[in-house]
Parts: structure tokens; C-alpha cells; sequence
């Protein structure tokens, strides 16, 4: 399918990647961007941006009641971007409960589930459209060091082939985005070169033109596999060692 004229919704627009995906996909063409956020009113900066192409639309993803008032709301969508995530920085077992590993499972993993099967019938009365999945290098290499981050992020790589399957009938493509280190506030713990935000909508927007079923969207994510397919075993070793440092990009 073409950007140009389509109608999408993005989570977790109002800022980081989420707000750089509204603005290239404007740049790019699209009619019209729903730009989803717990509050609304920190979305309202793209309206006034984008007047009469942008929407600010309330829609956090661990609700499943707005999920569902968004796709009723949002019925001429033919792209959904699963941009909302969730960092809390907690260790699996070193953490004080499981708290922090169950809001990145429900944000990062139920939340883009629930947001695929809520819009696939739309999707499929616009033609088929597409599912972009923001994901993270942390869903193709396990980071211990990012507690239940990284496993939230595997599931929803897997979850994304499992999805790709069952809509494949109605022409609906699903890519997963492998994203590596973003300057963003989720990572401002991270030190060292990172990537713009909007650069990683742009590598994205391949997957909407092509659809392409899995994108390593900068540097770090096309390094980060190439590791894995080198030296697996060196490279858990090397994210075992990360627990033991705080700056995940240098290991220092």
C-alpha cells in the first residue's frame, strides 16, 4: 500500500518516536493521523501543527475499553502503528514484586495484541492495510539487565508472525520494527550515539510501502544481528555482563 492518502493511528504520539511517526507520516503523504495518547491534551500540540490532519485521540493500551472506543471512533484507519511502551527499569528477580514486569507485558505485549484484533476489521474494509509494531533490539537479543522489558518485546515479535498469519487472508501486512538505541526519554539512562527519532519513522515507512516483515530500523539494531548470528553465546554473555553496569551502550 501507498502512504500517500492513508488514514493512520499511532500510540503514544504525543511524544519520542510515537510523535515522530505522526510527523513523517504527514510529511510522507497520509490524509489524516489519529495520534493516540493516555492525554489527549499532550497531543495537542500536532493538531495545531497538522489542523485538520492531525487528531488527538485518547487511547492508552492497557485499557481495553479505550482500545475499543478508538477503533469505533476510527473506523477509516488503514495503518496502525503500536508505538506505546513501557520501561520501569526493574531487575526479573531482583525487583522488590513483579509490579514493574507485568505493566511492560500489559503495555508492550496485551496493549499491540489488543490493538491488532480491535482495528483488523477496519483494516480489512480499507483494503488490508498495516500493522507496524515498535519494537526493540531488547525482543531479539535477551537483556537482563532490562528486567521484563526485553522478554514483553520477544513476545510481541513472535505475536507479530502469529498475527501476520491469521490477517495474511485479508491483505493486511504486519512488520516488526527492531529499534536500537532512539534519543528519547525512555532512554535518556543510555549514554552514547543515538539515533533521531524521526529517522526511525522514516526506515519504518519501508514497512508500509513494502510490507517488509521485519526492519532493523538503525545502526545499533543491524550490529545488535549481526552479533547474534556471529556469536550468540558471546553476545549473552556480553548482556549478562550489563547488569553489572549502567551505561548499556558503552559497557562502562
Amino acid at each position: 500500500m501507498e502512504i500517500q492518502g492513508c488514514v493512520a493511528i499511532v500510540t503514544g504520539a504525543n511524544r519520542g518516536i510515537g510523535e515522530a511517526f505522526v510527523r513523517v507520516l504527514i510529511q510522507e503523504g497520509a490524509a489524516k493521523v489519529y495520534a493516540g495518547a493516555r492525554d489527549p491534551a499532550s497531543a495537542r500540540h500536532l493538531e495545531e501543527a497538522y489542523p485538520g490532519k492531525v487528531v488527538a485521540v485518547a487511547l492508552d493500551v492497557s485499557r481495553l475499553e479505550q482500545i475499543q472506543a478508538a477503533a469505533a471512533a476510527c473506523p477509516d484507519v488503514s495503518v496502525v502503528v503500536n508505538n506505546a511502551g513501557a520501561f520501569t527499569n526493574r531487575l526479573l528477580i531482583g525487583a522488590d514484586d513483579m509490579s514493574g514486569a507485568r505493566e511492560e507485558m500489559e503495555v508492550n505485549y496485551f496493549g499491540p495484541v489488543a490493538m491488532a484484533r480491535a482495528f483488523a476489521p477496519a483494516l480489512k474494509a480499507n483494503g488490508g492495510g498495516a500493522i507496524l509494531n515498535v519494537l526493540s533490539v531488547g525482543g531479539m537479543v535477551a537483556a537482563p539487565n532490562m528486567g521484563g522489558y526485553s522478554p514483553s518485546k520477544f513476545a510481541m515479535r513472535a505475536a507479530g508472525t502469529c498475527i501476520r498469519a491469521e490477517l495474511a487472508e485479508q491483505g493486511t501486512t504486519v512488520t516488526s520494527l527492531i529499534v536500537g538505541s532512539v534519543d528519547t526519554r525512555m532512554a535518556a539512562h543510555v549514554k552514547g550515539s543515538k539515533e533521531a527519532p524521526e529517522d526511525i519513522a522514516r526506515a519504518a515507512m519501508r514497512g508500509i510501502t513494502r510490507g517488509t516483515d521485519e526492519i532493523d530500523t538503525d545502526r545499533f539494531a543491524i550490529e545488535s544481528r549481526a552479533a547474534l548470528a556471529r556469536d550468540p553465546k558471546g553476545l549473552e554473555r556480553q548482556m549478562a555482563r550489563m547488569l553489572k553496569v549502567k551505561d548499556i551502550s558503552t559497557g562502562r
